[in-house]
């Protein structure tokens, strides 16, 4: 981890990460939702299985840039939406120290608020989150990883 803000780290595999989506969509059944307004880039999939799970079948963006790799840095409105929110669901992978969701909020001020995970100086700018996560944690996503070969330890040894 290259950020000294950052001194943990949790790994979130693809697995996880649709079964946390899915018990966050739980609590998301019944509601009248007009569409789904993802934050991208991180709430894109989170907003993709909500979508499925909840039959849900309008999707837009609000597109914003906070973050160059690990370190955050100025605010950047890429795309917006010509409405208040009102029965729409605003999707984020994380609300981390509230920077993008104080500038989503004000977008979308009726949208219901909902992220997989939650820093605590982020958490009370959301409606619902499933996961509350340490501040100096880096979630490391699994769009962010791949998967590589990993040569047997017996075969490391005969080196």
């Amino acid at each position: 981890m290259s950020s000294s803000r950052y001194h943990k780290r949790l790994i979130i595999s693809w697995d996880r990460l649709h079964a946390d989506v899915r018990e966050l969509c739980r609590g998301l059944i019944g509601r009248d939702l007009k569409g789904i307004v993802a934050i991208t880039r991180g709430g894109l999939i989170p907003a993709a299985l909500i979508a499925r799970e909840l039959d849900v079948r309008l999707i837009d963006t609000v597109c914003i840039k906070s973050y160059e790799r690990m370190e955050q840095g100025g605010l950047e409105v890429m795309k917006g939406v010509d409405h208040d929110g009102e029965g729409w669901l605003l999707v984020d992978d994380l609300v981390d120290t509230g920077r993008t969701a104080k500038a989503v909020r004000e977008m979308l001020p009726k949208a219901h608020f909902v992220t997989v995970y939650a820093k605590p100086d982020g958490r009370p700018l959301v409606d619902q989150y499933l996961t509350e996560v340490a501040q100096d944690c880096w979630i490391q996503f699994p769009w962010d990883m791949g998967v590589a070969y990993v040569e047997p330890l017996v075969d490391q040894e005969k080196r």
